[in-house]
């Protein structure tokens, strides 16, 4: 069997692989290394976790090699993918290959602040890993030229087609040099890349190394048919195995809710998805690589990219629309060759689109019916009961210029023991009794008055009419046509009249009416603000 050396790789590299165990070239690697070492156009397919990253990044990282460093805010190599994840992913594999040839590499994505992308460029990096979104604002800066870039790889192509990235992709590839080799990656390779192979790529060789399906031998694909009223209680018993267990849900509200219900009933797991800041999303996926928690719940937009070892169950809580999807979502498990189970939760209304979804994916699933506590629930997926036992929130790690202990919450026991309210015991503290024997709310000393009491020169409480303009203290005034302030029937904190804005209200915002609420749910108002 040929090795990396065989391929044509340089010496440094293949050391350094060899360091990292590295010895055997997997079959996408064995395909498409020595076109691409060459200089050629390669389009490559691969069954998602065929080791596709190191067969775009080692040709990139020889090439490289070769040549001075990168000027100024000039890339010598650009790597294009969908999402964050992947990006972080491609980097994390190839940071270390390239120190050993002094080649440097940096990811550009959203969601991070710009400033230490901006600084890496600004000294000069040979490969960027990008988004296009990002890449595209770095350009629009000023701050990112592609006129040097020798080499761009597409990663996950069909998937930035899907998800509407092609007219950004399309005009970043115009941006780059005719002449620059160009590598396309993907698990399919379908009509909807057409259109950027046959304007970018020059007389590209085409290696594909598995069916564009899921039904490899290391996969058991499952089709578990549930009552309705069964279906949280069965994720959960799956979620309670041993093992590590990805779940997908359709949205991100469903994934929050489902992390939360696990939560309750003593299953620790993790959300991923897009309305997550980039710091959660890291430290999320860190601690699912890292053990600290075995289930990770995620929606379509993390299918792609995420490569986790050990991932050996794959629950689909919410059965794809989309063949494309489901091949994906299943190719988080049974990757470079290890086994792994798919299982997909179908409800009685779901099982027609489902099955019909599954055989355009070329998929053979095995069905059974269960319920939860059924043998053949266990035996399929090793579920087991959950606790019952709540887990409690781990605080976040602390960054500099947090409070020491991690945040606390209204109501918390203070370190010392104390909650809130409670009267300290030690030294001086607020509310402790002055130096002149009074206590926090005593009468003054001076006045005789406490908190409340009417003003002794106005005769007044908080809140009592205004003796200038007849209204309670604090309340709004609007102005009338006559030039003049009129003084509202509603309470001080509500919206006057004049200054209401338009009802366009999202899920969870306080109506600005007044109407009472009914009891028919979200759609209702909010009570007026009595006092």
């Amino acid at each position: 069997m040929t090795d990396f050396a065989g391929l044509g790789l340089p010496q440094p590299l293949v050391d350094a692989l060899g360091r990292q165990g590295i010895t055997t070239p997997f079959e996408i690697q064995r395909a498409t290394l020595p076109d691409a070492l060459a200089g050629r156009d390669v389009l490559g397919r691969g069954q998602t976790g065929s080791g596709k990253t190191l067969a775009f990044g080692l040709p990139v990282l020889a090439r490289l090699a070769k040549v001075n460093r990168a000027r100024p805010l000039h890339p010598r190599a650009l790597v294009l993918v969908p999402t964050r994840e992947l990006a972080m992913q491609v980097n994390d594999a190839l940071v270390p290959l390239g120190k050993t040839v002094g080649v440097f590499l940096k990811t550009a994505v959203g969601g991070v602040p710009y400033d230490r992308q901006v600084d890496a460029l600004r000294r000069g990096v040979e490969i960027l890993v990008a988004t296009p979104g990002r890449l595209g604002d770095l350009i629009s800066r000023g701050v990112c030229n592609l006129d040097d870039i020798e080499v761009t790889v597409l990663d996950e192509a069909d998937q930035m087609a899907d998800m509407g990235f092609l007219p950004d992709v399309t005009e970043l590839l115009a941006k780059t040099p005719a002449g620059a080799q160009r590598l396309l990656f993907s698990a399919t390779l379908d009509g909807d890349v057409d259109a950027l192979v046959k304007r970018f790529m020059t007389d590209p060789v085409t290696h594909s190394t598995a069916p564009p399906t899921a039904a490899v031998s290391t996969m058991d694909h499952h089709l578990l048919l549930i009552p309705p009223h069964d279906k949280f209680a069965v994720a959960a018993s799956i979620a309670a195995r041993q093992g590590r267990t990805m779940m997908f849900a359709r949205t991100q509200m469903g994934v929050d809710r489902l992390v939360e219900q696990l939560a309750a009933v003593g299953v620790r797991a993790g959300a991923l998805h897009g309305g997550k800041t980039q710091r959660v999303r890291t430290r999320t996926l860190a601690e699912f690589k890292e053990g600290r928690m075995s289930v990770l719940v995620a929606t379509d937009v993390a299918a792609r990219g995420i490569h986790v070892d050990g991932v050996s169950l794959v629950v689909h809580v919410d059965p794809p629309k989309d063949p494309k999807d489901y091949l994906h979502r299943a190719g988080r498990t049974a990757r470079a060759g290890e086994s792994g189970a798919v299982a997909t939760l179908v409800l009685p209304k779901q099982r027609r689109t489902t099955l019909a979804m599954l055989e355009k994916a070329g998929v053979e699933p095995e069905q059974t019916r269960v319920r939860v506590g059924d043998p053949a629930l266990a035996e399929l997926t090793g579920a087991r009961e959950p606790s019952g036992v709540p887990v409690l929130d781990e605080p976040a790690p602390r960054r500099g210029g947090d409070r020491p202990g991690g945040p606390r919450r209204f109501g918390d026991r203070p370190q010392d023991g104390r909650r809130f309210g409670d009267r300290p015991q030690g030294g001086r503290e607020y509310g402790h009794r002055p130096q002149d024997g009074r206590r926090f709310g005593d009468r003054d000393g001076g006045a005789g008055r406490r908190f409340g009491d009417r003003d002794a020169a106005a005769g007044r409480r908080f809140g009592d009419r205004d003796s200038t303009g007849g209204r309670p203290h604090g309340e709004w005034r609007t102005e009338d046509r006559r030039g003049g302030y009129r003084p509202e029937s509603r309470g001080r904190d509500d919206r006057p009249a004049a200054g209401r804005l338009r009802d366009d209200r999202g899920y969870g915002d306080r109506a600005r009416h007044d109407r009472p609420r009914d009891d028919r749910g979200t759609g209702g108002r909010w009570p007026a603000r009595t006092h």
